[in-house]
């Protein structure tokens, strides 16, 4: 079994979302270019260098990565197609992850760097658009912001129990009484106790292959077709929007092939679909589009931002609702497919918002 290193490096701009290797960065550049000068020229290499590599890594695997003859396109050899695969596959899953990491060394060195730095640590369902506030804020205010992807429920149980000052979670526009949605959030959600800030509206929909082939347009279909589903897991907005869904339906999660495989995150769910083993999943528009799949609405959710009262006139988070309210920010995030700003930084109330409580009367004096 191979071993793998990490290492990081420090930057004005962060490059990408990926955790960087050399000879992936190699094999892919050939893929696109269809030979080795393209892929220097692409990578900013000299023909002679990567030459060497790709000859370097043949020799150190024992296997031959290209496929090569004067005159013809080079294409990748059967290891070099596995290795890319492999790693596209293992990036999409461990997203979330790498994410985490990278904030957790950026809120580390924050203070090293910056000394008026802020630093507010937000717990949160898998977003593309918490994604992109992270730098946006460090950008425009010096607000660090800490962010660890987990699922809704946990995101709330993690501010109830003090390990963050934000939680993020989502539900759809009309969360039914009785739901799953109701039953997961009500008991961690206290009104009085807890604050709403507004963040945004997307869609959440089928990621399918393009040209949708097994034209899937609703759960309903999922089932009767016996589409190869993928799921997400417990505990997560989009498996309560799953729930949801199979009751508006009257399924049962038994209808659904694959119900129980789960990823955890959009963009692994997407690449599960881009790699064909499987036909469809639940998740955000913006993940499918950057795998080049098709994508079919099914109901749009609003995604909410969640404190405790007392937090929220602290500095950290006024910076926070400050960012969330600029034109800029809100122009940045509508360009992501599916998103639009909804009550970005507004204070909401928790009971109008997710209509489930009965507040008792006031106690007379």
């Amino acid at each position: 079994m191979r071993k793998v290193e990490l290492s990081y490096a420090f930057g004005a701009e962060r490059q990408d979302d990926w955790v960087r290797n050399a000879l992936m960065d190699l094999l892919h550049a050939v893929q696109e270019q269809g030979s080795i000068s393209g892929a220097a020229r692409q990578l900013g290499l000299s023909y002679r260098h990567v030459w060497g590599e790709l000859r370097r890594w043949e020799a150190k695997l024992g296997h031959p990565l290209i496929v090569w003859e004067r005159g013809q396109h080079a294409r990748l050899a059967p290891l070099g197609e596995k290795l890319l695969w492999a790693e596209r596959q293992a990036q999409a899953r461990l997203a979330p992850q790498i994410e985490a990491l990278r904030a957790d060394l950026e809120r580390a060195f924050a203070v090293a760097f910056d000394e008026s730095a802020q630093v507010l640590t937000l717990f949160a369902s898998h977003d593309d658009g918490l994604s992109l506030l992270r730098d946006f804020a460090v950008r425009r205010a010096g607000l660090h912001l800490d962010v660890r992807f987990c699922g809704s429920v946990d995101a709330i149980a993690a501010l109830n129990a003090g390990r963050c000052t934000v939680a993020g979670f989502h539900s759809s526009e009309q969360p039914g009484l009785g739901s799953e949605t109701q039953r997961s959030y009500q008991p961690l959600l206290q009104p009085g106790r807890h604050k709403l800030v507004g963040f945004a509206e997307r869609s959440q929909g089928l990621m399918v292959a393009p040209g949708n082939p097994l034209r899937l347009v609703s759960m309903g279909e999922v089932a009767r077709r016996r589409a190869r589903f993928v799921n997400r897991a417990p505990g997560s907005g989009t498996r309560l929007l799953w729930d949801e869904l199979l009751a508006r339906e009257q399924l049962r999660p038994a209808d659904i092939a694959g119900h129980e495989r789960q990823e955890p995150s959009h963009a692994a769910v997407a690449q599960a679909v881009a790699s064909g083993s499987a036909d469809a999943g639940l998740g955000i528009e913006a993940a499918a589009r950057a795998r080049g799949l098709d994508f079919v609405p099914l109901l749009q959710e609003r995604y909410y931002l969640v404190c405790l009262k007392d937090t929220l006139e602290q500095p950290p988070m006024l910076a926070l609702r400050g960012v969330l309210e600029s034109s800029e920010w809100q122009q940045a995030l509508s360009a992501l497919p599916g998103y639009a700003p909804w009550k970005s930084g507004e204070v909401l109330s928790l009971k109008a918002q997710l209509p489930w409580w009965d507040l008792p009367p006031k106690k007379r004096r």
